[in-house]
């Protein structure tokens, strides 16, 4: 079965599973004792760091081993405003961060502090230009992930870097979806990273802070690595995860190149052969093995199991395919469609012939599941306004994507610059329906309040 959601998290690395093993039998004494055992676990601890901290680029005694990458974030986040509280109460994260950012810029918020969230391009990269404005005299601190979890997007990191330090403001960098390909350019001043996204085991996290740079552990003080990652360290999957990715840094050059065609393959013909399409991220400055892509007229959930049960296991950031009805933070920043949303992460060794027979399937499971979406779904409430020759499509209590198929099917009972009022309480639509106008070069004339929900007028054009 063809696992395609590496960006979750990546399959285990053989090198892991033999390093992990091994390790079983030898790093299960405390490192911090002086008799034997410990010395053993202390040495294979060191050799670990040592390799962690050559994949990155900085200093072993830099580098400290959290219990995951989200840990690492939350530490790094709260460390390097605690260090820099002198210098002001400000926050720097761009709109498209991991939830573990947003949800520290959240905590930091509730606590008195003020966070600039910094907008995206289309493609989902933010401009260097756009974080040195957002700098002031009081930041404390700068964030910004590598590259995108949801659409692979790779950031300007090295750019931004370079204005943060000319301010003297450190950046902190996720790295956690590009670590696993090569290390981060830039001088940047924090790091983290998580081993289950390039082969490692869960579990254990990497974070950086460099030499210099203001930091005050928050919590209850450990005097285990540095203070920085308070309990027993899990040595196995420590050794695992730097050997693992010691593996993956030699196989990157080559297997991304693998990848990145692909991926490029997917990205031309995904367009071909499903209609009303829209394929999203930065084509060209991406990850290797990702790629996303969302479908019109499709519930993002539907699709995606009615892809498991043919054998592809996808990833997606609809807002039907979570317990929320709002759409992916992503991809409501970057402005593009949300429904149908596919996301095609492939891991390392990825067979050409299950690209292939994914692309042959495609086609077929989302006709089928736009079949049961359209004509089988009751008709929604649509009325004709003679006042304002508007009408109106009453999508209240419908979800994703049912508002824009309703929308689909009647723009052509109103004439060339008529238009259609459609009311929806879906916060999909917001995002969905603008993006169905300008896939269909039909003109989006905005929002506004409604009894309940909220109304959106769309011209007709064409």
């Amino acid at each position: 079965m063809p696992y395609f959601d590496a960006a979750s998290a990546a399959p285990l690395h053989p090198v892991a599973r033999q390093a992990l093993l091994a390790s079983l039998d030898e790093g299960w004494a405390d490192p911090a004792r002086l008799y034997r055992e410990g010395r053993r676990a202390r040495l294979l601890l060191d050799a670990a760091r040592e390799a962690a901290a050559d994949a990155v680029g900085c200093r072993a005694d830099e580098l400290v081993f959290t219990p995951s990458g989200t840990r690492a974030v939350h530490s790094g986040i709260a460390g390097a405003l605690a260090g820099r509280r002198r210098a002001g109460r400000h926050l720097i994260v761009s709109s498209v961060e991991h939830s573990s950012v947003l949800h520290s810029a959240e905590v930091f918020e509730a606590e008195g502090g003020t966070v600039t969230r910094v907008p995206v391009r289309r493609t989902g990269a933010v401009t260097a230009e756009a974080y040195e404005d957002a700098l002031r005299a009081d930041t404390a601190l700068a964030c910004l992930q590598s590259a995108n979890h949801e659409v692979g997007t790779e950031q300007p990191v090295a750019a931004v870097a370079e204005v943060c330090r000319a301010a003297g403001v450190p950046l902190l960098v996720d790295a956690a979806q590009s670590l696993g390909w090569g290390p981060v350019e830039g001088p940047w001043s924090l790091l983290t990273a998580s081993a289950h996204k390039w082969g490692g085991p869960s579990g254990v996290g990497l974070l950086v802070v460099r030499k210099g740079v203001r930091f005050a552990v928050r919590g209850p003080a450990d005097e285990r690595e540095s203070g920085r990652a308070a309990g027993f360290e899990n040595l196995p999957a420590i050794v695992a995860a730097a050997a693992s990715l010691r593996a993956v840094r030699a196989e990157a050059a080559a297997e991304a190149a693998r990848l990145r065609e692909l991926t490029r393959r997917i990205r031309a013909r995904v367009p071909e052969l499903v209609p009303d399409v829209e394929v999203v991220g930065d084509p060209e400055r991406r990850l290797p093995g990702t790629v996303t892509f969302s479908c019109l007229y499709v519930d993002g959930e539907t699709l995606l199991h009615e892809l498991d049960r043919a054998g592809f296991s996808v990833s997606s950031g609809s807002s039907c395919t979570s317990s929320t009805l709002t759409p992916s933070h992503v991809l409501r920043a970057m402005g593009v469609l949300s429904e149908g949303n596919v996301r095609v992460s492939l891991p390392p060794g990825t067979a050409e012939e299950d690209v292939e027979r994914f692309l042959a399937l495609l086609p077929g499971t989302v006709a089928g599941v736009r079949e049961k979406l359209g004509a089988p779904a009751p008709v929604a409430d649509v009325r004709q306004d003679v006042r304002d020759d508007v009408l109106v499509v009453d999508a209240l209590g419908r979800r994703c994507p049912i508002p824009v198929i309703e929308l689909a099917k009647v723009i052509g009972d109103v004439p060339v610059g008529g238009t259609v009022r459609v009311l929806s309480d879906d916060e999909a639509a917001r995002l969905d329906i603008p993006a169905w106008c300008a896939m269909r070069e039909q003109e989006y004339v905005g929002e506004e309040p409604a009894d309940r929900g909220s109304a959106y007028l769309v011209r007709r054009l064409v």
